[in-house]
């Protein structure tokens, strides 16, 4: 069924000594969905992204992906079951061409070089950078370095893609792009949880929307309800109306 839940998570803790970064929270993603998580810098989002994706264990709770239990997986078990990621700040191997860099996303299904680069050529020209496969990841500028980024992520064939601020430092016109692209992976079957600070952004791609604030889990709802929900203007969005 479409409406079939393939992540969640279970009263989710993580705790760095005396600080509670991510404070049980509860949240789920359904196939072919684009949900969005939203809060102020310091509220916990890329602490949850990096539990679900492996990077950090939970300190308690519970993460489910297609009904099994996956926290405290190594990051690239978690990859190897079907959750893909991008990072805030683009992380290229600098001295490999872009083809290169997807190549390497490729090899986690396809050893095989030749069919690995088959499958990078295939992304490159999905994410719009095909015209760019044989340029080094240094000599990018920024969007292309951004659409680099989920090309890496896209090349390991995943169902889940957690994506952590790809449209930050674009300008409205790239982050219009960007937009159409979001909307093209889901299209094409991967479901998706978006961090994103670009408002007008995140409003329009998401039907669900999660807002954490210093950890906690204030609000959920379509956009619609966190654009009027009080708590969340006040924590965060301010008086101005994102409708």
């Amino acid at each position: 069924m479409e409406s079939e839940k393939i992540l969640y998570t279970e009263g989710i803790v993580k705790k760095f000594g005396g600080l509670v970064a991510v404070d049980s929270i509860d949240l789920y993603l359904k196939k072919n969905e684009i949900i969005g998580l939203i809060g102020a810098n310091g509220a916990g989002k890329t602490t949850l992204f990096n539990m679900i994706s492996g990077v950090l264990p939970p300190t308690s709770g519970k993460i489910f992906y297609k009904d099994k239990q996956i926290q405290g997986l190594k990051p690239f078990k978690v990859c190897k079951l079907g959750i893909g990621r991008t990072y805030q700040i683009t992380q290229p191997f600098r001295a490999l061409t872009v083809l290169e860099n997807a190549m390497v996303g490729a090899l986690l299904r396809h050893s095989n070089v030749s069919d690995a680069r088959k499958k990078a050529e295939e992304i490159l020209e999905f994410v719009g950078l095909d015209h760019k496969k044989d340029v080094q990841g240094d000599d990018l500028n920024l969007p292309e370095l951004k659409r680099m980024e989920l090309a890496k992520a896209l090349a390991t064939e995943p169902d889940v893609l957690l994506l952590d601020e790809v449209m930050a430092g674009l300008n409205p016109t790239e982050c219009g792009k960007v937009v159409e692209l979001i909307k093209k992976i889901r299209e094409s079957g991967i479901s998706l949880i978006v961090i994103e600070h670009v408002m007008k952004a995140v409003m329009s791609l998401s039907e669900r929307i999660y807002v954490l604030n210093q950890g906690k889990l204030i609000a959920e709802g379509t956009p619609e309800e966190i654009t009027y929900n009080p708590e969340v203007i006040k924590s965060y969005l301010g008086e101005k109306k994102y409708a």
